[in-house]
């Protein structure tokens, strides 16, 4: 075979490869960016772009969607009718809270899409370093009377991972029903072996729906990254942190883990295990194993409220017609009056989020986010000093973290409302990832966390134009690339 033929055969498969990669992309609707990174793979990476596609670039399987999209609202009409009563019963019409006032677009937004009622008679409490964190919430779970519900994106069989299930086999042979969801693509070493101790004892144990069936969906692009712990409807927790060592500072490479955590004790705790309910009842293989209501889940308002602070418990993801998390991020920049920091350890904006991180610095709103020194992503993190750089020349102050790995996802608006959740700045937490928020309107709370975010400042580096000229053009080129390819990172 001479070189000529070789050359026509070579070129012959590169247009059916550019051919397929065409009809791959664009056989179902996707945003402009996507469609033009998945192009750019499949085209730069002949026959093994189309094996990447098939793992990471398909849509979330129907049969999830119908199964996520279909679940009854366990909850949510007591819930109402608990918030309703609730009201009679405060000391001042809640159109006098100043804070929610200035909240009420972001606060009706919320309700109006995703069915997020604000609850009232809430108390928070504020966890920024794991070795704490995990201290309080063991100390809540040993005293569980009723039920433990948890649902975790990382739950590592690691030294705290094991801590942690010899607690809930212990709660579960003491007749407390544990039921756990987790993510096994976040979730290293946990597998069925590990949890039979807690299974034997009467624990139920299940993998969110998008982890079922692996073979034949082949879906590994739509994340459980929701963390929350609900204790007998009464306490709940919710926030950054997984269960891993490293969120405890324990991993050699990340160093000290900055997160942003809180522990709920009021009626936001319901809309809390309404969302447990609703992500069980979606993932689980037999029917036998459905919850239904009861009022042991729901405990009454005036058994459970502590505190006057409002919270909204938004939950999003890929089963939503619309990007509800996203939404209400551009919602508070586009609101505000002075200011809106940020935490965030991935910094992927696409184009809408973009253009409103954009308006908001150029109206003089005083736009702060703060990300890691050091990547957890390669791609994500070269992709983040992109944004990062981009950002700067429109005058928001990026502050680089420099005492360990940041990983709190944190906003705070006009230092009078914010919100603690999973939620990351980039592209899938966005549209891919199942992610919780806590919207709290309460300005002491948003205080606190301004005074954590000025002393993580203390602690970090702000990027200037001239740092940003410093980098090399080989680091530049990364970013460039990276960039390329965040909306599907």
């Amino acid at each position: 075979m001479n070189v000529r033929i070789i050359v026509l055969i070579i070129i012959g498969l590169l247009i059916i490869n550019t051919a397929g990669a065409i009809i791959t992309v664009f056989h179902r609707p996707r945003n402009i960016p996507a469609t033009l990174a998945w192009l750019l793979v499949l085209v730069m990476l002949p026959g093994v772009g189309f094996l990447v596609y098939a793992f990471l670039g398909r849509g979330i399987a129907e049969d999830n969607i119908f199964a996520l999209s279909h679940q009854d609202h366990i909850g949510l009409a007591q819930l109402r009718d608990f918030i309703i009563a609730d009201l009679k019963n405060l000391q001042r019409p809640t159109h006098e809270n100043d804070t929610t006032e200035k909240a009420r677009g972001l606060i009706e937004y919320f309700d109006r899409t995703e069915d997020a009622p604000m609850t009232h008679h809430n108390s928070v409490r504020l966890f920024t370093d794991g070795e704490e964190k995990f201290k309080y919430l063991f100390t809540d779970l040993k005293i569980a009377q009723k039920f433990i519900h948890i649902e975790y994106y990382s739950f590592i069989n690691d030294e705290i991972g094991n801590e942690f299930l010899d607690l809930l086999v212990k709660k579960a042979k003491q007749g407390v029903q544990v039921r756990l969801i987790f993510d096994p693509w976040g979730s290293a070493g946990a597998n069925k072996k590990w949890f039979a101790p807690l299974t034997e004892a009467g624990g139920e144990i299940i993998p969110f729906i998008t982890s079922r069936d692996l073979i034949r969906k082949t879906r590994l692009n739509y994340h459980l990254h929701r963390k929350i712990v609900i204790i007998d409807g009464k306490i709940g927790w919710t926030g950054g942190f997984n269960v891993g060592d490293q969120y405890l500072g324990r991993s050699k490479k990340f160093g000290y883990w900055r997160d942003t955590h809180i522990r709920i004790v009021g009626t936001s705790v319901l809309a809390l295990q309404e969302r447990f309910l609703m992500d069980w009842n979606a993932s689980i293989e037999r029917y036998d194993q459905r919850i239904t209501f009861k009022n042991e889940y729901f405990p009454k308002p005036s058994k459970i409220a502590v505190g006057e602070t409002p919270i909204q418990i938004v939950s999003d993801g890929p089963d939503s017609s619309e990007d509800i998390l996203k939404g209400g991020m551009m919602k508070m920049l586009l609101t505000a009056k002075k200011s809106v920091w940020m935490q965030t350890p991935y910094l992927v904006p696409d184009d809408s989020m973009l253009s409103a991180l954009t308006v908001a610095a150029r109206s003089g709103i005083d736009v702060r986010i703060m990300i890691p020194c050091m990547p957890d992503h390669p791609f994500i993190y070269r992709a983040t000093q992109y944004y990062a750089n981009l950002l700067t020349g429109f005058g928001i102050k990026i502050y680089v973290y420099n005492n360990g790995f940041m990983h709190a996802k944190t906003a705070i608006c006009d230092n009078a409302y914010c919100f603690v959740g999973s939620m990351n700045q980039d592209y899938r937490s966005y549209a891919l990832n199942f992610e919780c928020n806590a919207y709290i309107y309460d300005s002491a709370v948003s205080q606190q966390l301004t005074q954590d975010f000025e002393a993580d400042m203390e602690k970090s580096t702000l990027l200037t134009p001239e740092i940003i000229h410093d980098q090399s053009h080989w680091l530049h080129f990364k970013q460039y690339f990276s960039r390329l390819l965040s909306p599907i990172l």
